[in-house]
């Protein structure tokens, strides 16, 4: 199986990185404002994308929001990344989670223990990962250019 690929500078992975964080993280901003009103919470927590430790209950409002928040921006943010790289979504994808679990531990000053925010950001990242691709290989699927896989 032979790899035929375009090599990319780090100049321009780096600025689709950069580019991919800002889109994460305001998409993040934007769909947990909106389900914030959605479920008429009364106070916008500002560490909406690095809460884990909501603690998970039949009627706890706020864990919701922070659940839905998280799995809806990982939908969108697979769709946004495919427009913005074009290929190797699943790449970005997994760096940018990455980067997301390290400034959560940053931010909150421990690491994330609860099985359920595991769990959440895992699906999300399947989502991402499985969005961002399947747009990317459908709009790109003409391009001579785009990465394919070919056996000898």
């Amino acid at each position: 199986m032979a790899f035929k690929g375009k090599v990319v500078d780090s100049k321009t992975v780096l600025s689709n990185l950069l580019l991919c964080l800002v889109i994460f993280y305001s998409l993040f901003y934007m769909i947990g404002s909106v389900c914030f009103g959605a479920f008429r919470l009364d106070h916008f927590d500002g560490l909406i994308p690095f809460d884990f430790k909501t603690k998970l209950a039949e009627s706890n409002s706020k864990y919701l929001v922070n659940l839905l928040s998280l799995e809806l921006t990982y939908f969108c943010s697979g769709l946004f990344f495919a427009a913005v790289v074009k290929r190797r979504v699943w790449d970005y994808a997994l760096t940018v989670t990455l980067l997301h679990v390290m400034i959560t531990s940053l931010v909150m000053w421990e690491f994330p223990t609860v099985w359920q925010w595991w769990l959440a950001l895992g699906s999300g990242l399947f989502l991402m990962i499985c969005n961002g691709q399947l747009i990317a290989y459908f709009t790109c699927q003409s391009d001579q250019s785009y990465v394919s896989f070919s056996i000898y």
